[in-house]
């Protein structure tokens, strides 16, 4: 099709295409056609004519949770949000971008306990990113202070010591931001080409940025080859071993704890707070009793009650990908796990699940079941997330 076509093509579909645009954001009905600036920026990792599948990628009929709301994926939108996200032109100094500490690689988070900014280092780990699409809880950062994805998006952009567009004692803000893009051809490009004129402003950033972030999805894996085949998760895997379809029982089953916290029953009770299919945190788990603070022998810190997905713990390599928990505290998942079997330090927020009134659960693992649990959760990784070319840096 040329490009007179798709223009007519375009402006028969744009309602339905940009439904996502807000009120002050005009509906685009003929797309300025891109300018040689994509080429001289891009070569060939974007061609605006055939763009890659962000909209319509396949999810698994068995995935039925989802945070988009009224910011629907678009190919035109997510592919702009590729490039905001790869960009290290949004920190104050160019050398850091949102792919810094979400590195595709390592199922977009980083292999550092706190990720290094333009002026020192993230007070958190940098989570997974994997799948955040497919969780119902809608608020994110480990605190949950951000009202939902696109509000999580900028923040880190005007985080003083996260790429540094601040306004704090000095530092720019984020109007300086969006002078510093307005310069860029390319970007005068793109949002011309995704909304209809060139002006740049931060929500419209968030939209394309969450569009891209959201279409990062990962159901190629073990478990979803098996899972396609029974009708629930309860039902033994047939391309499971029985080591895995044993880690994958323990995980389901509750622990049915006692007055002291023991457990008496078979399973472990893991699915009640990271819930499969999508292995997401349930919207109304609490601390997990990982309380401390990165760098800090005394500071604490009870906010934490979000994480990600649990799937793409480790590699296709069989490696973890990045230290765990919020503190980055556990280089092995044997480290994690030995924290769920024994909680003896119970906090205020401590999630009702992981005890029984004053007392932490006792889960009194077996070295048999430490290996399967570790088993199961490896049928969890997939493989294109880590490869795929639509999720890479359109700057190489």
């Amino acid at each position: 099709m040329n490009w007179n076509n798709r223009l007519a093509l375009f402006g028969l579909f744009a309602m339905l295409v940009l439904g996502s645009c807000r009120e002050d954001d005009p509906i685009i009905t003929t797309p300025v056609v891109p300018t040689v600036s994509i080429a001289a920026a891009f070569g060939d990792k974007i061609d605006l004519e055939n763009m890659a599948n962000y909209a319509n990628q396949s999810v698994p009929n068995y995935i039925n949770r989802d945070n988009t709301a009224g910011n629907v994926i678009t190919d035109a939108g997510a592919t702009l949000g590729r490039v905001l996200f790869y960009d290290k032109q949004l920190s104050v100094n160019n050398t850091v971008s949102c792919a810094t500490c979400h590195q595709q690689n390592l199922a977009f988070s980083d292999a550092a306990i706190a990720s290094t900014g333009v002026n020192g280092t993230t007070g958190r780990h940098s989570m997974r990113l994997v799948n955040a699409r497919f969780a119902q809880e809608v608020r994110f950062f480990w605190d949950e202070r951000a009202a939902d994805l696109e509000t999580q998006t900028t923040q880190p952009i005007q985080d003083h010591a996260e790429m540094g567009f601040s306004g704090q004692n000095g530092a720019p803000g984020l109007t300086d931001l969006i002078t510093k893009l307005e310069a860029l051809d390319y970007y005068q490009d793109l949002f011309t080409f995704v909304y209809g004129d060139p002006d740049i402003t931060e929500d419209r950033m968030q939209r394309a940025l969450s569009q891209f972030i959201r279409s990062i999805q990962s159901f190629d894996s073990q478990y979803d080859v098996g899972r396609a085949q029974v009708g629930n998760d309860g039902q033994d895997f047939p391309n499971f071993t029985a080591e895995e379809n044993a880690g994958k029982q323990l995980f389901l089953a509750p622990p049915n704890l006692d007055a002291n916290g023991r457990r008496t029953g078979l399973g472990l009770g893991c699915a009640g707070c990271h819930r499969p299919p999508a292995f997401d945190i349930d919207p109304n788990s609490h601390n997990n009793g990982i309380v401390r603070v990165i760098g800090s022998p005394v500071l604490t810190d009870l906010t934490n009650t979000r994480s990600p997905t649990l799937r793409d713990l480790f590699g296709p390599d069989g490696t973890l990908n990045t230290p765990l928990m919020h503190t980055g505290e556990f280089s092995t998942l044997r480290r994690a796990l030995d924290h769920y079997n024994n909680i003896t330090a119970v906090n205020v927020t401590l999630d009702a699940r992981l005890r029984r009134g004053p007392n932490g659960q006792q889960l009194n693992m077996t070295p048999a079941e430490f290996a399967a649990v570790e088993a199961f959760l490896k049928t969890l990784t997939g493989t294109a997330v880590y490869t795929d070319t639509r999720w890479g840096d359109p700057f190489e």
